[in-house]
């Protein structure tokens, strides 16, 4: 078995955070320059706020630190596959590469859904890369999910 990239083992821990606090399991971590600047888990329930997506706080997070709104060359590993709402964030910072661990047939929106980064009027389009460490992430999300029904 290959070793995950540590960014990937990262946002991985974080979504088992996220499921241990009830939250769906999804984590993010950003880099930039080969250097982890943000780790996030999922957390709208605990917050009360509908946007706190693991990607949408790592991106907040990683700005604040940086101190600057672009995080051009920056890349985002994320568990799942981002929805429209994080996908459009990750156009608007500008984030040069994507990867992500599985893929969301019913709430992505990159190779699924409205596939946002293939529209034509999009400003910026990230490269994306998907698959790596999927098997891990969905185990997850499927444990998650059949727990509670």
């Amino acid at each position: 078995m290959i070793p995950l990239p540590p960014p990937m083992r990262a946002a991985l821990d974080a979504a088992r955070d996220a499921a241990a606090a009830g939250e769906v399991p999804v984590g993010a971590a950003l880099v930039v320059a080969g250097a982890i600047v943000a780790v996030a888990a999922n957390a709208p329930r605990a917050l009360c706020d509908p946007t706190a997506h693991a990607e949408m706080r790592v991106i907040r997070d990683a700005a604040a630190r940086l101190g600057c709104e672009r995080l051009d060359d920056a890349e985002l590993w994320v568990t799942l596959e981002p929805c429209a709402m994080c996908a459009g964030a990750i156009a608007h910072a500008r984030i040069g590469r994507v990867y992500y661990a599985a893929a969301d047939p019913k709430g992505g929106a990159v190779e699924h859904g409205p596939r946002l980064f293939g529209q034509p009027t999009l400003h910026h389009r990230p490269e994306v890369y998907a698959g790596i460490g999927e098997a891990e992430a969905a185990g997850l999300l499927r444990r998650f999910f059949a727990a509670r029904r």
